[in-house]
């Protein structure tokens, strides 16, 4: 018997606002008894700037997450509480490696209660940490949304989170169409089926387009140097100061490192939701498509180990409701296989393979962005720069400066979410064509107009063993073939 189809209420989503929350984040936690956290929190730009964040989160009493309410209450307290984290982290000339009791204890209750890690996620920075201007109109308008909590204060700032909230509000339409398609495919509905998949196709190239705006308000030196430190984990950062993780204090025992990746554009739901509704399969960076033989295992009749190992670990860093939802689509995803068995059904093939080809341009504009944001300033962040006379003596640990470490092995560092990010999204861009089933269409994805420009990209940091370093939204990777995939933990 063939599982049911997902009721999204089941998992708190909503079929106009998707993987945000159904209704506008709250702004400040109603009970005064939180009124400590709301004010760090407020102020967090001028404890930064003064630094003076870790003098008010040490002197802040110990409050109980008791009076936390609804889940509102609770994920405002979390957006709070890892917004504190990050600025007691990296809010000084030398990273905080040990948190106190009075941020660990509330922080891990919340998680617990949240099914997320205590650290700073996509869920935090951006599903819930944004506010409509005129709440009758549209979220997916980025003309009327502001963020609620930033680290700098910056426009900046506020729009690399605000775009990513319009993406998921443009997007939310494509979870009810590939439900209805999943559905028709079951019932032998083709007409239904390419009619969702027409749709799906519009609301990806929608999507790309909010992608591209990225350019107008966030500047890429400000990104890389003022924004991004903030949002690091604690999982691969030694050359950023943190060779163990952090130690999170609760005050009784001893308290143990613990190592977490950083806020991630990869933590989004919606995008594996893509991949899931479409059949695209994910392979280690690095390995080509599947052979016709089978693999050791499956000649055996035994199921072989998960080959998305870094899906699954971006996984965790989501809501816990959003990964089950996850979970049960890919148990009931039918729709490439349907339209494989129907290749006779042209409108239904082009209908597919547009879709691919929306998902693969959008994947396009993703690696043209991290080129950008992140190669282009890494490398004119380079130590052969001369320093600005105005430069104090001691500078800084954090990613902006992590790269103009003393360490012998500098040249291969290492960030938040993972390793190989730029050969990993040119893989996964070329992924996206594979399900294709036309054969010009499989030709169109396979050789894209991308292809010249990634060939430059690659050329960035290369070293003359053919050793490449490129750089991810939130840290630093080395493309090493034996680690795989963009999360080397």
């Amino acid at each position: 018997m063939l599982p049911p189809i997902p009721v999204l209420a089941d998992y708190g989503i909503s079929p106009d606002h998707g993987f945000l929350p159904p209704d506008p984040p709250l702004e400040v936690l109603p009970d005064p008894y939180y009124a400590k956290w709301e004010w760090i929190v407020s102020n967090l730009q001028a404890l930064l700037t003064s630094r003076r964040i870790r003098e008010a989160v040490d002197n802040m009493s110990m409050l109980s997450t008791s009076y936390l309410r609804s889940d509102a209450e609770w994920r405002r307290a979390y957006v709070v509480l890892v917004f504190m984290l990050h600025g007691y982290v990296w809010g000084g000339s030398r990273p905080a490696e040990k948190i106190p009791p009075q941020l660990t204890v509330p922080l891990l209750d919340v998680c617990e209660h949240l099914g997320l890690p205590p650290v700073a996620t996509y869920a935090g920075v951006c599903l819930w940490n944004y506010k409509p201007i005129f709440p009758e109109e549209p979220v997916c308008d980025l003309r009327n949304l502001d963020s609620i909590n930033t680290f700098t204060g910056s426009l900046d700032e506020k729009w690399f989170y605000l775009v990513s909230v319009a993406i998921e509000s443009c997007g939310a339409p494509s979870i009810p169409l590939v439900l209805q398609a999943i559905t028709a495919a079951r019932a032998g509905k083709s007409l239904v089926v390419t009619e969702c998949l027409q749709r799906l196709a519009e609301v990806l190239d929608e999507v790309g387009t909010l992608l591209e705006r990225m350019y107008e308000h966030c500047d890429p030196y400000v990104f890389y140097h003022r924004i991004r430190p903030y949002l690091a984990g604690s999982k691969n950062m030694a050359d950023a100061g943190l060779p163990h993780g952090l130690l999170y204090d609760k005050g009784s025992g001893e308290p143990e490192y613990r190592q977490y990746g950083g806020g991630s554009n990869a933590q989004s739901s919606l995008i594996q939701f893509f991949d899931i509704a479409l059949g695209i399969e994910h392979r280690p960076t690095g390995e080509g498509p599947p052979s016709s033989t089978p693999l050791k295992d499956e000649k055996e009749g035994v199921a072989g180990a998960p080959r998305h190992g870094f899906i699954q670990e971006m996984r965790s860093y989501m809501p816990a409701a959003h990964r089950r939802f996850l979970e049960h689509v890919n148990a009931v995803a039918n729709i490439r296989e349907y339209v494989e068995a129907r290749r006779s059904d042209k409108a239904l093939c082009i209908a597919f393979d547009a879709c691919l080809s929306m998902l693969r341009a959008m994947r396009d504009k993703h690696i043209q962005i991290v080129s950008r944001y992140i190669i282009i300033q890494s490398r004119d962040a380079r130590p052969s720069r001369a320093p600005r006379a105005s430069s104090p003596k001691r500078a800084s640990i954090n990613l902006a400066t992590a790269r103009h470490g003393e360490r012998s092995d500098s040249k291969k560092l290492r960030g938040t979410g993972g390793t190989a990010l730029i050969p990993f999204l040119k893989q996964a861009r070329d992924e996206t064509g594979e399900p294709a089933i036309d054969a010009w269409a499989r030709r169109l994805l396979s050789n894209g107009p991308s292809e010249a420009s990634f060939a430059a990209l690659s050329k960035v940091d290369e070293d003359h063993d053919g050793h490449l370093q490129v750089v991810g939204l939130s840290g630093t990777w080395a493309a090493d073939d034996s680690e795989g995939g963009i999360c080397h933990w």
